[in-house]
């Protein structure tokens, strides 16, 4: 995930990038993977506006959105889930279906079919 060149252009040349999404080509810096929940799902992400401070303590693999309760409760009382872009085929399966990636981001009706676990360090 390249910096925006609006970024670049102040002079910045590394930040943190956090994102609940997967990603490849990032080779440098420091990048927070697999938030989740998603945003999409009403996840963390979600409410986060431009400006708000986020604390990273690495060590102790903890993320902190700097916004009191009494915020982050309206944020969350105004958010609305993003009307999906298609409303049937394997895009309605992929959001009706995968479970998020703290669980694996597997089909959740496969959950248990396998007959045999597939261990958390696989993905």
């Amino acid at each position: 995930m390249p910096l925006p060149p609006k970024v670049l252009k102040k002079g910045v040349t590394d930040m943190i990038r956090i994102s609940d999404a997967r990603m490849s080509g990032t080779a440098y810096g420091t990048v927070v993977l697999h938030v989740a929940p998603e945003a999409a799902a009403g996840g963390p992400l979600a409410l986060v506006h431009d400006g708000d401070m986020i604390q990273m303590d690495v060590p102790n693999r903890r993320l902190h959105l700097e916004v009191d309760d009494a915020e982050l409760a309206r944020r969350r009382e105004r958010w609305e889930p993003p009307v999906p872009a298609m409303s049937s085929g394997y895009q309605k399966l992929y959001v009706d279906h995968v479970m998020q990636a703290s669980t694996g981001a597997d089909l959740d009706f496969l959950v248990g079919c396998r007959g045999a676990a597939v261990p958390r360090e696989s993905h």
